[in-house]
């Protein structure tokens, strides 16, 4: 079974740290993160919309995962990685286009909207990808 996961979510989790909106949204996160992780041939299906990730968010934040403002973020982040909506592919792939396309200075102009940018945590994650480093285990609590 693959994880449907939309253009800007292939970015943030390379920067997840154990951060997120709420207890169930990060307990979600981390399931994602850490069977990427560990098993780099999962499947993802990039999805228009609302993925495995969006399915967790909080029911009582102002929900963004259907702005257009994220959708555009979502396809800024496709198109620098050269995908396309329906695209079936190993997590493997993804990190091989991050680390051939993307430089951590990209995180300001590809995710200039965004929260969690001010954490430095996706530039330092796309860093360690271009080292040719897999994801970190997540810091204990």
């Amino acid at each position: 079974m693959g994880i449907r996961l939309r253009g800007h979510h292939l970015l943030c989790l390379l920067g997840y740290r154990g951060m997120g909106y709420s207890a169930g949204f990060t307990a979600n996160m981390t399931r994602v993160y850490n069977e990427l992780r560990e098993r780099p041939e999962t499947p993802i299906e990039i999805v228009k919309g609302p993925d495995a990730l969006c399915a967790c968010f909080p029911a009582d934040v102002e929900p963004h995962c259907r702005n257009d403002s994220v959708a555009k973020h979502d396809e800024r982040i496709l198109q620098k990685l050269g995908y396309g909506y329906g695209m079936v592919l190993p997590w493997s792939e993804v990190i091989a286009r991050v680390r051939d396309n993307v430089v951590p200075e990209d995180i300001n102009t590809l995710c200039y909207t965004c929260q969690w940018r001010s954490y430095g945590v996706c530039e330092a994650g796309v860093r360690l990808i271009k080292q040719g480093e897999r994801l970190p285990p997540l810091p204990s609590k």
